[in-house]
C-alpha cells in the first residue's frame, strides 16, 4: 500500500485579517467579513488569510478553492454561542468546505467552537419552542449541533498544527474527501457529548500523523456512509489519543467499507472502551489493515474485532488483518472515571477481556495474525457479577443488530483472548499476565476453523491450562 503524501500549494500572498476589517475584540460578530475575505482571496488567485493575536468572534464560513485560513499563535476564532449563526448542509458546522480544492486551516492558533455553551443554548431553544427537537438522551440531535470543521467532496486538504477545541459535536468531519493531510494538531473535545475527535468518512488518501487528541467519543474514527464508497489508502501514525470512547476505530458505520489502512506506532491511554476496534456491521467490507506497533495504558480492553448485522440481510465481511507489536494494561477501575463526560454506566458492571473477536455463525471473520503482544490484565473476574459455563458458550447472545461495542456481551469466557465465529487466525509470540486470581481461563475458541498458537504464554494464579475449544477445528498449539 502506498500513502500519498501530498502538500497543499505554498501560495504567494498574504492577506491581513485586518484588511478585511475584521475585528479581533472577541465581542465583534465577523462572520460576513471573515467571509468577504475568503470569497476576495479565492476570487484573486488564492493565498493565505492571516490571522494575528486576538479573539476572532464568527458563525459560519465556507472555504473556497486555494484559500488556507492561518491561525499565528495567540490567534483564537470563536464560534458564535447562538446557534442560529450557523449553516447547516449535510451537517451544521462552523468551517464549511465543499466542492474544493487546495484549501487548509493552519498556524499555531486556535479554532475554540464554545461547545458547551452553544450546546446547551441549542436545548434551550428547543425548551422555548422555537426549535423541534426529540431530545434524546437530553441532547438536541448531532446533526444539529455545529461542529467545528466539516468538508465535503474536497480534493488537498492541508490541516495542520492548529488547536481545535470545545466542539458542540463531532469536533472535525471529511466526508468523500481525497489527499487530505491532518498533522501535528491537537484535539481538545471534552465539552459535549458525541464529541469525536477526527471522523474521516468514504475518503480516498489520507494522512494523520503526529496529533495528539483528548476526546469526550471516539478519537479517531474511519466511517463509511454510502455503499458506493470506501475508506481507502489511510495512514495514522504516530498519534497520542485519550477518550470516554475508542480510541482508534474502523466502523460504524459501514456501508461501503475500509481498505488498505495502516495504524502505525500510536498511543492509546485512560481511555474507556478498545484502543482499536475493527467493526464490520452495515453491510460493508474490512480488509487489508495493517496495525503495527501500539502503547495502551489503562484502557478497558485492547483489540474488539466485530463483524454484525446491523439491517437483515446486508451480511458484512471481514479478512486479512495483521496486528503487531502490542504493549498494554488493562485497569480493573473504570478507565476513564474522573472526566466531565464518562463512557456509560450500562455497560457496566462486567469482567473484562482485553482482545474479543466476534463474527457471526456463517459470517466469519478471516485471515488475521496477532504476534508480538505483552497484555497485563489486573484478573479478578468475579462470577457474582456473570458467569459462562464452558458447557454451555451457546448462552453468550450473538446481538447481530445491536450497535458493536467490546462490551457489548456483558461476560465473555477468556480473561485474555476470546474468538468466536473466525477462520485462519494466528498467535504467536502473544504473552499473557493475570495481576490477580481469575476463574476463567487465558482463551478461549468457539467455532474457529483453522487457528495456530505458537509461542503463546501466559501467568495465571492457579491456572495451568491455556485453551478451552468449542465446534472448532484444525487447532494447534506449539
Amino acid at each position: 500500500m502506498l500513502i500519498f503524501l501530498q502538500s497543499v500549494a505554498v501560495f504567494a500572498k498574504d492577506y491581513k485579517a485586518s484588511l478585511f476589517n475584521i475585528k479581533s475584540d472577541g465581542s465583534t460578530m465577523n462572520t460576513r467579513s471573515i467571509q468577504f475575505g475568503i470569497d476576495y482571496i479565492s476570487k484573486n488567485g488564492g493565498g493565505r488569510l492571516v490571522f494575528y493575536v486576538g479573539r476572532y468572534l464568527t458563525g459560519s464560513i465556507h472555504l473556497k478553492s486555494n484559500v488556507t485560513l492561518q491561525l499565528e499563535e495567540g490567534a483564537v476564532l470563536l464560534g458564535s454561542t447562538n446557534p442560529f449563526d450557523y449553516d447547516r448542509i449535510g451537517n451544521t458546522a462552523l468551517i464549511h468546505a465543499r466542492n474544493v480544492d487546495n484549501v487548509g486551516i493552519t498556524g499555531k492558533g486556535m479554532i475554540d467552537g464554545q461547545g458547551r455553551m452553544l450546546a446547551n443554548n441549542s436545548i434551550q431553544n428547543v425548551h422555548m419552542g422555537v426549535l423541534e427537537d426529540g431530545l434524546k438522551y437530553d441532547r438536541t440531535r448531532e446533526s444539529i449541533r455545529p461542529m467545528i470543521i466539516y468538508f465535503h467532496t474536497s480534493t488537498n486538504v492541508n490541516i495542520k498544527e492548529i488547536t481545535l477545541k470545545n466542539s458542540a459535536c463531532w469536533l472535525q468531519t471529511y466526508e468523500r474527501c481525497k489527499n487530505l493531510v491532518i498533522d501535528g494538531i491537537t484535539v481538545d473535545n471534552v465539552a459535549f457529548w458525541n464529541s469525536d475527535g477526527i471522523d474521516i468518512v468514504d475518503c480516498d488518501n489520507v494522512v494523520i500523523t503526529n496529533n495528539n487528541i483528548d476526546a469526550a467519543d471516539d478519537g479517531i474514527c474511519l466511517k463509511s456512509h454510502d455503499e458506493k464508497f470506501y475508506c481507502n489508502n489511510i495512514l495514522i501514525e504516530n498519534n497520542i489519543v485519550r477518550t470516554s470512547a475508542n480510541g482508534i476505530k474502523l466502523g460504524t458505520a459501514g456501508k461501503g467499507g475500509f481498505k488498505n489502512i495502516k495504524v502505525i506506532n500510536n498511543t492509546v491511554y485512560n481511555t474507556y472502551r478498545s484502543a482499536i476496534a475493527l467493526q464490520s456491521v452495515d453491510g460493508g467490507f474490512l480488509e487489508d489493515i495493517l496495525i503495527d506497533g501500539l502503547k495502551s495504558t489503562n484502557t478497558g480492553n485492547v483489540i474488539f474485532l466485530r463483524i454484525g448485522e446491523r439491517v437483515p440481510g446486508k451480511k458484512s465481511t471481514m479478512q486479512r488483518i495483521n496486528i503487531k507489536n502490542i504493549v498494554a494494561d488493562v485497569p480493573f477501575e473504570k478507565a476513564d472515571a474522573g472526566y466531565d463526560y464518562e463512557g456509560p454506566i450500562e455497560d457496566m458492571p462486567r469482567n473484562i477481556s482485553p482482545i474479543i473477536i466476534a463474527g457471526l455463525p456463517g459470517q466469519y471473520i478471516n485471515d488475521v495474525s496477532f504476534s508480538n503482544f505483552e497484555i497485563s490484565y489486573p484478573g479478578r473476574g468475579n462470577k457474582f457479577i456473570a458467569f459462562v459455563s464452558l458447557d454451555n458458550l451457546d448462552s453468550i447472545p450473538e446481538l447481530p443488530e445491536n450497535y458493536p461495542e467490546f462490551s457489548m456481551f456483558k461476560e465473555v469466557p477468556a480473561w485474555g483472548i476470546y474468538v468466536r465465529h473466525a477462520k485462519n487466525i494466528n498467535f504467536s509470540n502473544i504473552k499473557l499476565k493475570a495481576e490477580k486470581k481469575d476463574y476463567r481461563l487465558p482463551i478461549v475458541m468457539d467455532d474457529v476453523h483453522g487457528a495456530e498458537l505458537k509461542k503463546v504464554t501466559f501467568e495465571q494464579i492457579g491456572q495451568k491450562k491455556l485453551i478451552h475449544t468449542n465446534k472448532s477445528t484444525n487447532v494447534t498449539v506449539h
